[in-house]
């Protein structure tokens, strides 16, 4: 069977076990043409299911918020540890930082104020700000992490009050042109999919109402295809292919929003969330990032891959369903990425000689010992690197960048010890004799703290 089909019978599978109407999925990679797949029925006998089907994402427009308010940090119009009241004239609340509200951990309430569920009436962007007041703090600030709806809501007034327009229209001129997403819409268009509530205990699917957030929109909002939300996927995860000019956002400004901000869950360590991102653990050194969204009759899960042995550039996916309640959508998304890896791995690269590390770090290369632990230093891809010795092969290493003018002061861009400084002594021909890490004395021979060689024992 190839992978496709497999991919398929996956699909299939999950389509008639949750009993979903509709069901549209996207796998996105560099090296291949996108696969797409749909199978059931839109509901729209104007409009019958196809790969151009729109579906509500609900809550993945909170990642084109998150990164709107980024790009507004990298435009220096803001710092993320500003209070919200900084930027914004809110009546309460105004101390909750722009990071504790990326990370849902300023303990804002979920909702904004009012039963907007059972009214299908959402406040608008002013009374959103408005009504804050009235709108509780449920928890202590960075006390621990509490979805909230009102808190994005409140993050994409932000955005739109620095960039001069409505929420609607930053995310179209910022976000979606830059990238070519043309089939995202605030707005449901004449293909959209209806959306259903299943019943549990019939095969009956009640249509649910579409439901205008107003000035909530930028927490749940937006309306997509499949391959536009892998493509975003695909974005949030493995920039450089997506976005390889840097036009959205920056590569290291993405590596910033994916580091866990907290975790969704003390007691099991399974779901962590970054600025505005959702990180789910897989197998060791494997992630995968993104969001799910759900809205009345709709569930929509998008994430990309990173990490891990065989990985094609550029992974994501998406899997976009018009059921309100079937949790297959959510699960579907992590296996068929799972899937892409195992049965069509990246192409496997010739190793090729490159050029010899600089003569500066030649005396580097090899073992060393620190805290009486023992560390290998090596060059690779234009970096000095260096991995705890019994680590495996496979696991990421510290990388070093020289500071501009002194070579032998390297600041760790990634890896263990991230933003410490490595500093290289040398002896009078120039060989590096002694190394300090993060403070921490790295030599050749293992020595105790007191300069002692190991092997000497206690004489």
């Amino acid at each position: 069977m190839t992978a496709s089909a497999r991919y398929e019978r996956v699909v299939r599978k999950a389509q008639a076990d949750g009993r979903v109407p509709a069901l549209s999925v996207a796998l996105r990679r560099a090296d291949r043409e996108p696969w797409v797949f749909t199978v059931g029925d839109s509901g729209n006998p104007e409009h019958p299911l196809n790969p151009d089907t729109r579906f509500r994402i609900g809550s993945i427009t909170k990642t084109f918020t998150a990164v709107l308010v980024l790009q507004s940090r990298d435009d220096g119009l803001l710092d993320l540890d500003d209070p919200i009241g900084k930027h914004l004239p809110v009546p309460a609340h105004g101390d909750a930082t722009i990071r504790r509200l990326l990370s849902h951990t300023a303990g804002f309430q979920r909702e904004p104020y009012g039963d907007i569920w059972d009214t299908l009436q959402a406040p608008d962007a002013t009374e959103v700000l408005a009504q804050l007041d009235r709108a509780e703090r449920v928890l202590p600030n960075a006390r621990r992490y509490h979805y909230s709806n009102l808190g994005f809501a409140v993050l994409g007034q932000l955005v739109a009050k620095l960039r001069g327009g409505a929420w609607a229209e930053v995310v179209a001129e910022r976000v979606l042109g830059p990238l070519g997403l043309t089939a995202t819409t605030l707005n449901p268009p004449p293909q959209a999919a209806v959306g259903y509530l299943v019943d549990d205990f019939s095969d009956a699917a009640r249509p649910e109402p579409q439901t205008d957030l107003g000035g909530v929109a930028p927490a749940a909002q937006l309306w997509s295809t499949a391959s536009d939300m892998a493509t975003w996927a695909s974005f949030l995860a493995h920039p450089a292919t997506a976005d390889p000019d840097g036009k959205v956002l920056a590569a290291s400004t993405l590596d910033e929003m994916r580091f866990p901000a907290t975790v969704t869950n003390e007691a099991v360590w399974q779901t962590g969330f970054g600025l505005g991102l959702i990180v789910e653990p897989q197998s060791r050194w494997v992630t995968h990032v993104g969001h799910d969204g759900a809205m009345p009759g709709f569930l929509a899960s998008a994430y990309g891959r990173r990490g891990g042995d065989d990985l094609p550039d550029g992974l994501g996916a998406a899997v976009l369903g018009s059921s309100g309640t079937s949790r297959v959508i959510g699960e579907v998304v992590h296996e068929l990425l799972k899937l892409a890896v195992e049965l069509d791995p990246a192409d496997i690269k010739p190793w090729k000689a490159a050029d010899p590390a600089p003569r500066e770090y030649r005396s580097v290369l090899g073992h060393w010992y620190s805290e009486g632990t023992p560390f290998v230093f090596s060059w690779h891809d234009g970096a000095l690197r260096a991995r705890l010795t019994e680590l495996p092969p496979d696991s990421p290493p510290a990388v070093f960048a020289p500071l501009p003018g002194q070579p032998d002061v390297l600041r760790t861009v990634s890896g263990r010890e991230t933003g410490e400084l490595l500093r290289l002594t040398r002896d009078d021909s120039g060989t590096v004799v002694r190394m300090h890490w993060a403070t921490y004395r790295v030599t050749r021979r293992q020595e105790g703290f007191d300069g002692g060689a190991a092997s000497d024992g206690g004489e």
